[in-house]
């Protein structure tokens, strides 16, 4: 059974990837990011836990989180974030485990499943994969890309910010099976993804 652990910095192109690999190969792909957002659903454990530290100014009026007032808070004391993060990761952790669980019952041996997961070093969730592919690109493309996801509402140093709170790239690569370059077409990233479902780790 193959285990992609899909991986890199933010805006480097993670998505991007795994639309293709279950585009043109039809692999499932599971993300941790949707798995982070179900954590924080209204009257979930998590969101609850949230509000008792933070109060219910991070909550929106129909009681959802209000995603950009937790980021102001996480992004702006390291604390915080290990803090939120330490709530939210078992949450996303127990959802791989219960995915590959099933993966093993029900897919063939040979089978391949993706596993969409930003933080996969600094959550230590390397031990779920059995195979680690970082996506680069420079860090100019690397803001840029996140100032326009954001559709301007980051500002540089916002964004920089951000990407500072991650494990830097360079050193994310030093540990990659694979490293897939994202700073040229998407041509040329097809074929390195192509390349790397070619070969065997």
């Amino acid at each position: 059974m193959r285990l992609i652990g899909l991986t890199g910095g933010i805006s480097t192109g993670k998505t991007t990837v795994s639309n293709y690999l279950a585009q043109t190969y039809s692999f499932p792909i599971w993300d941790a990011d949707v798995y982070s957002r179900e954590a924080v659903q209204p009257n979930s454990p998590v969101l609850l836990a949230l509000v008792g530290r933070y109060g219910t100014e991070i909550l929106l009026s129909d009681g959802s989180l209000n995603r950009p007032q937790l980021g102001s808070i996480i992004f702006s004391s390291l604390t915080e974030r290990h803090w939120v993060e330490q709530q939210i990761h078992p949450v996303v952790r127990d959802r791989f485990c219960e995915n590959i669980q099933q993966f093993q019952h029900q897919a063939d041996k040979n089978a391949t499943a993706v596993l969409s997961i930003p933080l996969l070093f600094e959550a230590e969730m390397t031990d779920l994969v059995t195979e680690i592919w970082v996506i680069y690109c420079s860090p100019q493309q690397q803001q840029s890309r996140l100032i326009q996801r954001s559709q301007g509402s980051l500002t540089p140093e916002q964004a920089q910010a951000r990407i500072d709170s991650q494990m830097p790239l360079e050193q994310k690569c030093k540990m990659a099976d694979v490293v897939l370059d994202n700073s040229s077409t998407l041509e040329v990233l097809w074929q390195q993804v192509d390349l790397a479902i070619a070969r065997t780790i």
